[in-house]
């Protein structure tokens, strides 16, 4: 992880977020004194889809029966 002063930053800008998309991190600082992290995003969750596991899991009919006064006990 390499620290640049301010001034490096404001100059070379560009150069270090091509680092940063290439996936390194970088210390930001003022004088000698570390204020900021330059860090790469990780990408976005892909959108959920209604049904993706639809024929791959299965409830059976004993999760829609009433729960027992012992079960009932124990989230209590």
């Amino acid at each position: 992880m390499q620290v640049v002063t301010i001034h490096v930053a404001k100059t070379t800008l560009s150069q270090l977020l091509a680092r940063v998309e290439a996936g390194e991190e970088i210390v930001l600082a003022r004088g000698r004194n570390p204020i900021a992290k330059l860090v790469p995003l990780k990408p976005a969750a892909g959108k959920r889809r209604f049904g993706a596991l639809r024929g791959q899991i299965s409830v059976g009919p004993g999760f829609f029966e009433p729960l027992t006064e012992q079960e009932i006990a124990a989230w209590e």
